[in-house]
């Protein structure tokens, strides 16, 4: 995902920043409510942005000389909602950027938009959705986790697209040519991403269930029933 430092002309990288800065914005507004009034997800919290930055450091190789990795998004968006997320995307862009060479600054803006909001708030809807359909609450956050990490490598390969439209077959011949390199390692290292989260999700369920129930991720019935299916 990455896109590095000044690979966006103008005036991409420049629209990118304007449509990430007002979700960034009220992402921190809502994080100054949550920490004010529920002191206890802190933690929580930490956890959730040190995921981001785990996951997200792991760069591999993929084809055409790009790269893949995780982006452990999901968790933060099932844990605090994508606006949160996006807060906790940007400060992990941010410190790579400067010191791991991961992406850039003048690119920070369409990194955020696709790992830090668009991933987030796919995932966010999936879990929602698959929760209340009564999928089973793991599968729900491995389906969260996995298709947050798709769909930020197909708004970066629209991205890219948008920016270098082929000069035969336009943006979408474009998109189908960025999408497919990404596609050879992103596609299974989602999945693993996927069972990863799931299995952290489940560590954080056993150790703080109250508060999730606190934050509306699970219900106190849901904990219930995990609990006693354990036993």
């Amino acid at each position: 995902m990455h896109i590095m430092e000044g690979f966006l002309p103008h005036p991409w990288w420049e629209i990118w920043f304007a449509v990430s800065l007002p979700v960034v914005a009220y992402g921190v507004h809502r994080m100054t409510a949550v920490t004010r009034d529920r002191r206890e997800t802190l933690p929580l919290l930490a956890v959730a942005g040190a995921f981001v930055f785990v996951l997200s450091s792991l760069k591999l190789p993929s084809v055409n000389g790009s790269c893949s990795h995780p982006t452990g998004t999901g968790m933060g968006a099932i844990l605090f909602g994508p606006w949160i997320t996006s807060v906790l995307a940007s400060i992990v862009l941010v410190y790579q950027a400067l010191f791991l060479a991961h992406g850039g600054l003048t690119t920070l803006g369409a990194n955020v938009f696709s790992m830090g909001i668009a991933g987030p708030l796919v995932g966010y809807l999936i879990f929602k959705a698959a929760s209340r359909s009564g999928a089973n609450l793991y599968l729900s956050v491995f389906l969260a986790a996995t298709l947050a990490d798709w769909a930020t490598y197909v708004v970066t390969a629209l991205q890219l697209a948008l920016a270098f439209p082929a000069a035969t077959g336009g943006v979408l011949t474009s998109f189908k040519a960025f999408a497919l390199v990404f596609a050879v390692t992103q596609v299974p290292l989602a999945i693993v991403e996927g069972v990863v989260t799931a299995l952290m999700f489940k560590y954080i369920l056993q150790l703080r269930s109250d508060v999730l129930v606190r934050l509306k991720v699970v219900s106190e019935s849901t904990v219930r029933k995990l609990k006693e299916a354990a036993a």
